[in-house]
């Protein structure tokens, strides 16, 4: 399984056909100066809670906030799988599709997408993401109601984050 670090920010999933729009953190970005003024970057830190939207070129991405988690995407459950603790992979997987039945969704947006994204840590430009740590989602285009919750069982700790497409 595919997995996304980020080095302390938050990931982005950005419409591939925006990638290249997307500048990440700039050089020039000061430490003191508030995090808004910071760029592309500073735009994705500054949402605050578990997911958010910021604008890429004609399109939006999806930030996941709240903690640097390492993530993943499953599929057949179209749920990105933040790892907050756990002992092992397997472990995580099989607790996340147990969750996803129950869980009480804490956060939603609605969300349009065009096609596929890619899911990267925020903070690098998206013509260049990080090798080998960037994963290609395809998503159908359309509309995604984006759900977020926290949860964990007595082993593993995970944000999950949810998309249904709207009809």
């Amino acid at each position: 399984m595919d997995w996304v670090e980020s080095a302390g920010g938050p990931l982005l999933a950005a419409p591939a056909t925006q990638l290249a729009r997307w500048e990440g953190a700039t050089d020039d970005e000061d430490d003191d100066a508030p995090v808004e003024t910071w760029g592309d970057y500073g735009r994705a830190c500054a949402v605050d809670g578990y997911i958010g939207l910021v604008g890429i070129g004609g399109a939006q991405g999806l930030v996941l906030g709240d903690e640097p988690a390492t993530t993943t995407y499953l599929p057949e459950e179209r749920l990105f799988l933040r790892w907050a603790a756990a002992e092992s992979e397997t472990e995580l997987v099989h607790a996340a599709r147990e969750a996803v039945r129950g869980v009480e969704w804490e956060e939603e947006l609605d969300w349009d997408v065009d096609g596929a994204v890619v899911l990267f840590d925020s903070a690098w430009p998206g013509a260049t993401p990080e090798p080998g740590n960037h994963l290609k989602i395809d998503l159908a285009p359309g509309r995604y109601r984006v759900r977020a919750a926290h949860t964990r069982d007595d082993r593993n700790w995970m944000i999950l984050v949810q998309l249904q497409p709207v009809p």
